[in-house]
């Protein structure tokens, strides 16, 4: 009898515990104690030559952890974003959200963010932008995000002038780390990582910008030469 009161007492408890313990971390927990825990009964189980069921057990442990492991690298990473610079625009990418902004370094909107731009002063200065090719491109991939119907707007000028003007010069190792959101001597995992979830975002193929995929790509090429 006192085994059985024990036994209820200390299930109540742990109980008590669990009600008042934060899901979040439980969830964590049981991903990260779990597979140890599976793999340690199919050790057991295959030391006392129950073989199958302890096999069973291996690879189950194996597959939830390999399937965790995925997940976190999934995860976004907070505060992560891209800056791509062109002669007349200084943009940033977050890479949780997707969102594209930024800032007019040139013309008649010089200092004014595009998100406090109107839709009229937006293809005044797609206008603008008329002789330079990098910038027009690239406020082009910003007007796809925020109107994505512009290109049917008699006032876009769309194709109107040059707009494949050269680039402004080979991409530097500092521009590439910005335009992939990374810190100066990322590694090659690192850089490769990167550049594969922007381009999840970005890739045009998935809605995403041509011009801005070129500069992803090109980042990446350039820091990986380093890494030989």
């Amino acid at each position: 009898m006192l085994y059985v009161i024990t036994g209820v007492a200390v299930a109540l408890g742990l109980f008590y515990v669990f009600m008042r313990a934060d899901a979040a971390k439980i969830a964590l927990s049981l991903r990260l104690v779990g597979p140890i825990v599976l793999a340690i009964f199919g050790a057991g189980m295959m030391l006392i030559g129950r073989v199958g069921i302890g096999g069973m057990a291996l690879s189950a442990a194996l597959g939830w952890y390999g399937a965790g492991r995925v997940r976190r690298n999934a995860r976004p990473t907070p505060g992560k974003r891209s800056h791509v610079r062109t002669a007349a625009l200084e943009m940033e990418l977050d890479h949780d959200s997707g969102e594209l902004d930024g800032v007019v370094r040139a013309g008649a909107f010089d200092g004014r963010a595009l998100g406090d731009l109107s839709e009229e002063q937006l293809f005044e200065l797609h206008a603008e932008l008329q002789g330079d090719g990098e910038s027009r491109q690239l406020l082009e991939a910003y007007l796809d995000g925020r109107l994505p119907l512009w290109r049917e707007n008699p006032q876009a000028d769309v194709g109107g002038g040059e707009t494949r003007a050269p680039a402004s010069g080979p991409m530097t190792k500092q521009e590439a780390y910005q335009v992939l959101g990374l810190e100066p001597g990322a590694g090659a995992a690192d850089i490769r990582k990167a550049h594969r979830r922007l381009m999840q975002k970005l890739h045009p193929d998935l809605g995403g910008s041509s011009f801005l995929a070129a500069r992803i790509n090109e980042a990446k090429d350039v820091l990986l030469s380093t890494h030989g």
